[in-house]
């Protein structure tokens, strides 16, 4: 017998924000994170993933047990994972014989696997190693530089692209002040590889009024290498992508003033203002002659009216009684 999956309804208030949190909406949150351990990991990789950590939080979180989890062979179970996670990101580490320092990092649409890739860490270079990232605030938007031709012509680089934005972008913003800029994260791709660079920036005053920025690299500093890669299709990736009218459909002749109102324009035919009824006034009322002139003009354009025969009708006449059974006026019963 075949189980029923009932409908959650929350019991208390907690139960019922946290409900809410997870209903899909127009403008989307700050898109989680999370950082899945493989069965088994090298140190480098690990500490790669730490480092990832950092730049991430603190939109992320690290999963300390260990997964035995084959991405690309079966990926129910990270999709679980990241649905009682509330994320739609994770970055998923490995490490065998066959394909060493491994990295898998995807996303999720309708929480199910939208794309994912697999990277190979040839050198890396830990954030122990360089100095100033602590000096970086926690959360701030970075800024995201890709340099390279095969970002434009490689299909599966424009995706990679697509996934490192929106693991990396944070929230929309309008404007910001050059203070705010505090990070610059490089993505340069040369030779199928992608090169991952970090770098906190210092202005400096000088004898115009916008300063100079000098970068210094924090780190971490890592060499990619693509290796096996899980794409959506053309439609399924446009319809991730699709974005709803917040403002709605455009309704024509409305439109509102400065203080809110709503004004419309109503088109109607041509109408003669002769003909039309107004209030009945005294005043307005046409004389004799006036209504002799207007006779004498219609009879010029329409010809003389013709009256019709009366016909004779007999009209009964019905007499009233009263209750007591005497007429109303006169007569007797």
């Amino acid at each position: 017998m075949a189980v029923i999956q009932r409908v959650v309804k929350p019991r208390t208030k907690r139960g019922k924000r946290i409900l809410l949190k997870k209903e899909p909406k127009i403008i989307e949150n700050t898109k989680h994170c999370v950082f899945i351990p493989g069965r088994k990991s090298s140190l480098l990789v690990s500490s790669c993933m730490k480092d990832l950590l950092k730049l991430k939080k603190p939109d992320a979180v690290m999963l300390t047990q260990k997964n035995d989890i084959l991405p690309f062979d079966d990926a129910v179970q990270i999709e679980k994972l990241l649905q009682k996670h509330d994320s739609s990101l994770f970055f998923f580490s490995s490490h065998n014989k066959k394909r060493p320092n491994n990295l898998v990092l995807g996303r999720t649409y309708d929480q199910h696997i939208l794309d994912m890739f697999e990277l190979g860490i040839e050198s890396y270079k830990g954030c122990s190693e360089f100095k100033g990232l602590s000096e970086i605030s926690a959360g701030v938007k970075p800024v995201l530089v890709f340099l390279g031709e095969q970002f434009d012509s490689d299909q599966q680089l424009k995706r990679i692209r697509n996934l490192f934005i929106d693991m990396f972008q944070r929230q929309p913003l309008k404007q910001i002040r050059p203070n705010g800029i505090e990070h610059v994260m490089s993505f340069t791709a040369v030779d199928s590889k992608i090169l991952l660079r970090s770098y906190r920036t210092v202005l400096t005053k000088t004898s115009l009024k916008t300063p100079r920025v000098e970068l210094i690299e924090v780190g971490p500093s890592v060499d990619f290498v693509v290796r096996r890669d899980h794409m959506a299709s053309a439609d399924l990736f446009k319809t991730a992508c699709k974005r709803p009218n917040i403002k709605g459909k455009k309704i024509k002749s409305v439109r509102r003033d400065n203080f809110g109102s709503k004004l419309g324009r109503l088109h109607m035919t041509k109408q003669d203002v002769n003909t039309l009824q107004t209030r009945k006034m005294k005043g307005l009322k046409k004389t004799y002659a006036e209504r002799k002139m207007k006779r004498k003009s219609d009879e010029v354009k329409n010809g003389p009216a013709v009256k019709k025969p009366k016909v004779a009708t007999q009209s009964k006449k019905l007499k009233k009684f009263s209750k007591k059974g005497r007429k109303l006026r006169g007569g007797q019963v």
